[in-house]
């Protein structure tokens, strides 16, 4: 069983035993977060797809570690000035395992 689920502005499709990267919160590792946002689920039986989401399901995960993306470089140049900035950054994300589908 699958199901694809929203969070923030993102999609996922996911199955139980999956770890993906979502979006940093407030989580401390072990700890259990679950996604209300359910848009579609589908097993070998068929697909149920929401309008816009599928009412009563949702999909709990457990947090495995807050963790930091590859580094991003940005590069700002401006034609015939002297000024050149290199800055650069790493998102922060949480590390989650799913753990069940419910209400499917």
């Amino acid at each position: 069983m699958y199901a694809i689920v929203q969070d923030g502005a993102h999609q996922y499709k996911v199955k139980s035993g999956d770890r993906i990267w979502v979006a940093q919160r407030d989580a401390q590792p072990g700890a259990s977060i679950s996604f209300e946002t359910v848009l579609a689920c589908g097993d070998e039986g068929g697909v149920r797809i929401g309008q816009p989401h599928l009412a009563g399901a949702r999909v709990v995960a457990e947090v495995i570690a807050d963790v930091q993306g590859q580094k991003v470089m940005t590069h700002t140049y401006r034609r015939r000035k002297k000024s050149h900035v290199r800055r650069g950054h790493r998102q922060k994300a949480l590390e989650v395992k799913i753990v069940k589908i419910e209400g499917v």
